[in-house]
């Protein structure tokens, strides 16, 4: 299940919990177990080894830097991978009263990303010597320090996010300026990076303000624009050289977004420096 980091925060903050139980366990290599998860939802988070956690059919590889999140009373099925003793701490926390709109965290699965954070790691030690304290002050503080850590694998997985995004950006955009002349399109460039479209136009409005669509469009805009003024290629080689197969389609959408045709562009600003101004579309 894909999770929306930011909406998964907000539902927390509006959602009434309590901690339930804190467990510590270490299972060998190589064992397995077909089971339900307990009758709370819960949060699983590694600390040494690596394992399968199977919910219904749908498979989670977890390990340190990872996070898995389990509904209650689901089917699970539970796999110690490679050599090594699995370690894993789960906190369960009781929903306390209807929740905001949106999704029930007792029937939800998913798996979140923070990569490596001491500062987590530190608190799950926290949170699990608090935890093994009866009552008075201890309660308070596990209850407060299970928040803590909520925060800080939200905010871990918020910058993962936010530095993937970037990634991905820099190399679909570095992909279009090498290929612009080529025959692109938004669905080709999604499948291109695993991706479905909506968060390639999700990701391009983020840094440019505008969809990858017409940031393609820009780009090849602006590269016609310089072979224009610098070159006396017909306004149809220079159509081809862009990307642009159809001369009257590419002539029309240059018309709509610089103001006049590539021929008036041209003989406007060819040989008149003083009455040229950089009128690059801006990506």
């Amino acid at each position: 299940m894909n999770m929306d980091i930011n909406k998964l925060a907000e539902h927390f903050s509006r959602t009434s919990f309590q901690v339930e139980q804190v467990c510590r366990y270490v299972r060998d290599p190589g064992k397995s177990c077909d089971d339900y998860t307990e009758p709370f939802p819960g949060f699983v988070f590694p600390l040494r080894g690596k394992a399968e956690f199977d919910f219904s059919g749908t498979s989670y590889t977890l390990a340190q830097g990872s996070v898995v999140h389990g509904g209650a009373n689901m089917p699970l099925n539970r796999k110690v991978l490679g050599n090594n003793r699995w370690e894993y701490l789960l906190v369960l926390y009781r929903v306390c009263g209807p929740e905001p709109p949106g999704f029930c965290l007792s029937k939800a699965h998913f798996q979140l990303t923070p990569r490596q954070s001491p500062r987590l790691t530190e608190l799950l030690e926290l949170l699990w010597r608090s935890s093994g304290e009866p009552g008075g002050i201890s309660a308070f503080q596990t209850e407060t320090l299970f928040r803590c850590v909520l925060e800080e694998l939200f905010v871990c997985v918020r910058n993962q996010s936010s530095d993937s995004e970037q990634a991905l950006f820099e190399k679909v955009s570095k992909y279009i300026h090498e290929h612009y002349m080529d025959s692109l399109s938004v669905r080709a460039l999604a499948e291109q990076n695993e991706i479905n479209e909506n968060r390639l136009f999700y990701v391009f409005k983020k840094y440019t303000g505008m969809g990858p669509g017409n940031y393609l469009m820009a780009y090849r805009l602006n590269r016609a624009k310089e072979r224009l003024l610098t070159g006396d290629a017909p306004i149809g080689e220079v159509a081809k050289s862009v990307g642009y197969v159809d001369a009257l389609y590419f002539s029309r959408i240059f018309k709509k977004q610089v103001g006049v045709s590539p021929a008036e562009y041209r003989g406007k600003f060819r040989n008149n420096p003083y009455g040229f101004q950089d009128g690059s579309i801006p990506i």
